[in-house]
């Protein structure tokens, strides 16, 4: 149980560091959002800790490789929200609109918010089908699903909404690029603290 705490201790603290590389990011590729900084670095310490949480009670084989695919497969469920989006709804509004708005698409959210529900409880039991961990285990991929769509998700649930034109197509070419750089940024920081965290596994 000590090993575990000091993994999601771990995690938490290289989600807030992987929160603040997002942003700086986010500044050079689309717009400055140090105003949410603080936010930020809250939901990458939350979602860094559940990861790290989920992942110790639910993998058996806990190696560096099985940790970096873990994170992979979040990543893949945040893409794949986005597409489902793209499939699902028809755009209602542009992406030039939304970039002059310093207010969270709270509308559109709303909207999308009932394939983001099933979109969420799919994944989980996708993740729990096939880590079959027991019902702790099953709990935590549930509770972590939850909070990355939540944290990470709603803006990307949004994508189907938004009209963008061909010549902006690279904004949705920055979005993936800012999830990829959020996830490898963070896995790697953990990676890195594997041999004093994961060295020997945390305890079921």
């Amino acid at each position: 149980m000590e090993v575990t705490g000091r993994f999601v201790a771990s995690g938490a603290l290289a989600g807030a560091f992987s929160a603040f590389v997002f942003c700086v990011v986010h500044q050079f590729l689309i717009s400055p959002i140090w105003f949410a900084i603080v936010a930020m670095l809250v939901a990458g310490a939350v979602c860094g800790a559940l990861v790290a949480w989920s992942y110790a009670v639910a993998v058996d084989n806990k190696t560096v490789w099985s940790w970096m695919g873990y994170n992979a497969l979040y990543v893949t469920i945040l893409v794949a929200l986005g597409i489902a989006s793209l499939i699902a709804f028809e755009p209602v509004t542009t992406i030039a609109t939304l970039l002059e708005s310093n207010e969270p698409p709270r509308a559109l959210i709303g909207r999308a918010l009932p394939i983001t529900g099933l979109f969420t409880v799919g994944s989980a039991t996708f993740l729990t089908l096939l880590y079959r961990p027991g019902w702790r285990g099953a709990a935590a991929i549930f509770v972590t699903a939850v909070a990355v769509v939540a944290f990470l998700g709603l803006n990307i649930s949004i994508l189907g909404l938004v009209f963008v034109p061909k010549s902006l197509l690279y904004v949705i070419a920055e979005v993936l690029v800012l999830i990829v750089t959020l996830a490898l940024v963070y896995a790697a920081a953990m990676a890195y603290t594997w041999r004093a965290t994961l060295n020997n596994p945390p305890e079921q």
